[in-house]
Parts: C-alpha cells; sequence; structure tokens
C-alpha cells in the first residue's frame, strides 16, 4: 500500500484489535519469562504499544491500571532523554524513577524501539515489579526517596543489541534477590522485543510503511467515543471526601469533579498534605488510578489508549500527598493512590448512583515478608517475597460486591503453594472471612482470614502497608460498613497497619483483611441473593 492511499475503515478497526493482541502477547511473555512470583503469578505488570509522539495506542488487557496509566506518561520522558533521530535498532531504555516512571522505585520500565526497513516505527514499553531493589525494604518507613533503593536515571540498557555490563552490575549489587531482579530485567526486554517483531509481521501484511494513520483513527475514534458517553452526563460540579488510615495520622482524600462539554475534570485540593513516610503519591500515579476509576464508570467499552484518557484530566496541589514532589517517600504510593477510585465514585455516586459501587478494602493488603533464614535462599540473602491479598469490594447497585478481589488494582492473589515454595512460611489458614461484608440491600464483598507461621526456628519480618483498619469501608444509604482490617499475633498482641515488625518463631501473623460496604436497608434484600451467601460459607469451610 503506497503512502497515497487511504486505509479503508474495516482496515484500520482490524489493525486496532490486532494492536490490542500484540501486546497482549507481550504482557503474556513478560509474565512467562519473570522470576518474581507477583509478575509471573500475579501479573503486576504493564505492556503498552507507542507511536514516535509517544501517545499510547493500546494496552495489554493484562496488567495494572497504576502501571498502564503511568506508563503511558513515561514513554514521553524516554523520548525526551533519548530523541527518536538518535534510536538505533537493537536500543532499549531503562528506568525506576517515580515521577518519571510509574510511581515506585520497585517498578523497573524498559522502553524498546520498533524498526521497520532500518526506521523506527513504533515504541514498546512494559513495566514490572521487583521484590527487592535493596535500601529499607518494599516498605513505608523511609523518609525520603534516597532510603528506598536503587534509583535508575533515564539509562540506555541495550546498545544496538549490546546489554550494558555496567548498568546490569550495579542493579545485581543493589538487591537481595540478585538472580531474580537480573531476571526480572531481561524479561521486560525480551517482551518488548516480540511486541516489536509482531508489530513489523502486521505491517507486512497490511503494507503499511508507518502507523500514523491507524494512530490518528485510534485516538480520535477513542476521543470522540469517551466525549460522547461524558454527553449523556448531567453537567456540574460535586464534592466528597474519605478519611483513611495513614502512617500515624488519619489522611483525608478530597475531590472536586467537573463534568463538562470538554470532559471530566478531578481536582484534589483540600487533600492532605504530604507525609513523612513513604505512603505518598507521585502525580502519574494519582492520574493513573483517578482515571482507571472513571472510566470504569463512564466509559468501560472504550479501549485504553491516548485517545480515550485525553478527556479525563487531573490535578492535585504540588505538596500534597497525592502530588509529592521529589524527593518524597513513595515506596507504598499504592495505599493511598488505590484508594482515588472510590473517591471519585463518591462524587459520581450523586449524578449516577445506579452505576457506582459502596467503597470497597482498594488498596491491596500485601504481605511483604521477609527473613534471613531460608535453605533455599540465594547465597545469604535470606528471602523477600510480596504475598498478594485482598478484602472485599463494596456492594454494587444490584448485585453484591465481589469477596477477597482485588479491585481496582486487579492484581490476582499470591498462591499459597509458590508462597509456601518460595519462603520457609506456613500459612495455616487461608478463607474467607464470614459477615465482613457489610449487610445491605446488596452486601459488600467479605474479607479474608490469614494465619502465617515461620517454618524454621527463626524470626521473620512482616514489612506492613494495611489500610482501612481505622477507617473501614462506608455503607451506603443505609447499607452497613464493611468491617475493618486487623494485623496482629496469634498470642494476642495487636500490630501495626504499617511498618516494620517482627514475627517471633513459634507465634503466628494473623490478618484479617476489610469486607467492602454494603448498599440500601438490609430489609430491602432480594432472597434471591441469599444463595450466593451460601456458597461463599461452603467455600470458605473448604
Amino acid at each position: 500500500m503506497s503512502q497515497t492511499d487511504k486505509i479503508s475503515l474495516i482496515d484500520l478497526q482490524i489493525m486496532w484489535n490486532r494492536l490490542i493482541a500484540v501486546v497482549e502477547e507481550q504482557g503474556q511473555i513478560l509474565m512467562r519469562t519473570a522470576f518474581s512470583p507477583i509478575v509471573r503469578e500475579c501479573g503486576d505488570i504493564s505492556a503498552g504499544v507507542f507511536d514516535l509522539q509517544g501517545r499510547m495506542l493500546a494496552q495489554g488487557v493484562t496488567g495494572t491500571p497504576g502501571h498502564v496509566n503511568s506508563m503511558a506518561e513515561s514513554v514521553k520522558h524516554f523520548i525526551r532523554h533519548f530523541p527518536i533521530e538518535t534510536m538505533k535498532e537493537g536500543d532499549a531504555y531503562i528506568t525506576n524513577d517515580p515521577w518519571m516512571g510509574t510511581g515506585h522505585l520497585n517498578d523497573f520500565v524498559v522502553t524498546t524501539p520498533a524498526f521497520r526497513n532500518g526506521k523506527p516505527v513504533a515504541l514498546f514499553s512494559c513495566t514490572s515489579h521487583l521484590m527487592d531493589i535493596g535500601g529499607i525494604g518494599f516498605g513505608p518507613d523511609a523518609t525520603d526517596v534516597f532510603m528506598e533503593g536503587l534509583y535508575l536515571p533515564m539509562l540506555k540498557l541495550i546498545d544496538a543489541g549490546k546489554v550494558d555490563q555496567n548498568v546490569m552490575a550495579i542493579v545485581r549489587a543493589n538487591t537481595r534477590q540478585p538472580v531474580d531482579t537480573e531476571g526480572d530485567t531481561y524479561s521486560l526486554a525480551a517482551c518488548n522485543d516480540m511486541g516489536a517483531k509482531r508489530l513489523v509481521e502486521m505491517m507486512d501484511e497490511f503494507g503499511i510503511e508507518t502507523l500514523d494513520e491507524l494512530a490518528d483513527h485510534i485516538c480520535e475514534r477513542s476521543r470522540e467515543a469517551v466525549l460522547a458517553e461524558i454527553a449523556k452526563l448531567p453537567k456540574g460540579t460535586w464534592r466528597n471526601e474519605m478519611v483513611v488510615d495513614g502512617y500515624d495520622v488519619p489522611v483525608t482524600l478530597a475531590a472536586e469533579l467537573t463534568i463538562s462539554d470538554d470532559g471530566i475534570h478531578v481536582d484534589f485540593t483540600g487533600t492532605s498534605p504530604q507525609a513523612q513516610r513513604g505512603i505518598n503519591v507521585p502525580h502519574s500515579y494519582t492520574t493513573a488510578y483517578t482515571v482507571f476509576g472513571l472510566g470504569c464508570v463512564v466509559a468501560a467499552q472504550i479501549p485504553n489508549n491516548a485517545g480515550s484518557l485525553g478527556p479525563l484530566t487531573v490535578s492535585a496541589p504540588s505538596g500534597s500527598i497525592l502530588n509529592a514532589p521529589k524527593p518524597a517517600a513513595v515506596s507504598s504510593r499504592h495505599v493511598i493512590g488505590q484508594m482515588l477510585p472510590d473517591v471519585v465514585f463518591g462524587c459520581l455516586r450523586q449524578v449516577i448512583p445506579e452505576r457506582v459501587p459502596a467503597e470497597g478494602t482498594s488498596c491491596l493488603w500485601n504481605l511483604n515478608v521477609r527473613g534471613r533464614t531460608h535453605a533455599g535462599a540465594q547465597g545469604n540473602y535470606g528471602f523477600a517475597m510480596a504475598v498478594t491479598s485482598n478484602g472485599g469490594t463494596g456492594a454494587r447497585f444490584d448485585k453484591d460486591g465481589l469477596s477477597a478481589t482485588a479491585y481496582p488494582s486487579g492484581v490476582r492473589g499470591t498462591p499459597v503453594e509458590i508462597a509456601e515454595t518460595q519462603t520457609p512460611l506456613i500459612f495455616w489458614k487461608k478463607e474467607l472471612r464470614p459477615d465482613s461484608g457489610g449487610n445491605g440491600r446488596t452486601r459488600g464483598g467479605h474479607g479474608q482470614i490469614i494465619e502465617i507461621e515461620s517454618g524454621v526456628d527463626a524470626s521473620f519480618e512482616i514489612l506492613a502497608a494495611f489500610d482501612r483498619i481505622d477507617h473501614p469501608p462506608r455503607g451506603r444509604d443505609g447499607g452497613g460498613n464493611g468491617a475493618a482490617g486487623y494485623v496482629g499475633l496469634k498470642s494476642g498482641k495487636k500490630l501495626k497497619g504499617k511498618g516494620f515488625q517482627e514475627i517471633p518463631a513459634g507465634d503466628r501473623l494473623v490478618v484479617l483483611t476489610p469486607g467492602g460496604a454494603g448498599i440500601g436497608d438490609p430489609a430491602e434484600r432480594d432472597p434471591a441473593l441469599l444463595s450466593r451467601d451460601i456458597e461463599e460459607e461452603l467455600v470458605s469451610a473448604g
């Protein structure tokens, strides 16, 4: 096809869907080649393809909103540091800068140019969570980003097919898990290479020289579709506040949501100032989860790309906990950032209550465990693992909430068998937490009960980063609150929701994840929904 030929709408639509398939294969390769369980078992990744302007054209179906929507901006930073005209075939670039990447140091972002006939045609980018990058560890106790671990600026990882061994030596030297960390870095580069290969195959098949026309089609159609959905909504401004636990003092998340003909804007003025500890959120991550929440309600059927994201905008005051500048500590930015869909839902339920759920657990209840003794450990470094777990989601308008489900992150729970293989820990209990979902016409989803003990004669650490303990999910329209979370020892001692703490040998860590909140008067509950209660009780009983 010559450059002057107009591509048919049918071909454009086919290629658009092909791009989505390409980046999904890219993401699946990342998961299948990764070393860290949080990647290969839980899908804590993102994968996407971008045009030469840095516009995201497609994202993998597998991936987390915090990674995808913040990575969408990171590619523009790569282009700014490494202009397109300087890129060579076989190059790849890397960073984990929280303010130019995906929000904290544990996420490595790798971006790779795709070439066809010697010319750059696109960029592939991906990110995944690496379990240990040195420093104080994956917890909220640091007071600045430099305490939190290895900080990679924008660097060239691979130069014309040759890996920069100096960069890899720095990576290996700054982690308690050098084998896993090096392997995960290579898996990021490998999945981009396959994405580039599949893109060139598609371009050859359709006989196109550039992605320019396809990129414009994707962005324009997506933007128009989102604006058409927004046009159906009432215009105006609505406000909501939600208080969460914070590190040592409660945090207020305040939002003002404005719907206009141009789109939806969320302003977080009035939100608490940044914290001294690592629960601060870079603006890119704030934007990522805010627009994800908006998209779920307003434009759920429209593919995620630069065009569909364009009408959804976010602002937060610099120096607030939702726009904390460097060098703020940000390791556990997900604890606050993943609350933001619930905050915007509080605004939207004043407009379209039938389309938004009640408050849920929201933030992941990751069991970040670490210890010095493990026969299968790498050298004498011990073990470190994030055992992902979740609480209940909020009730929906006409359905119950989901039990033990990671919304909004989408990360899957770590299988017990994998956790017990990778660590010396024994999981004595992992089951649904009865009656933890808030009662109502529709009920919140249940949380979990988890009990863990060291399988060797040694203590282990929990790097706690939990919330919804002092401020559980709030019920709506007469519905009950979700059950509050709890962290403690089997011997009776209550532990803090955030910070490093030791679990003595012979004792057990007890974790009760929160339940989601309910909606409406329980007296109006549909008897047909009771069958789900019975089913969940059977699952809980094993």
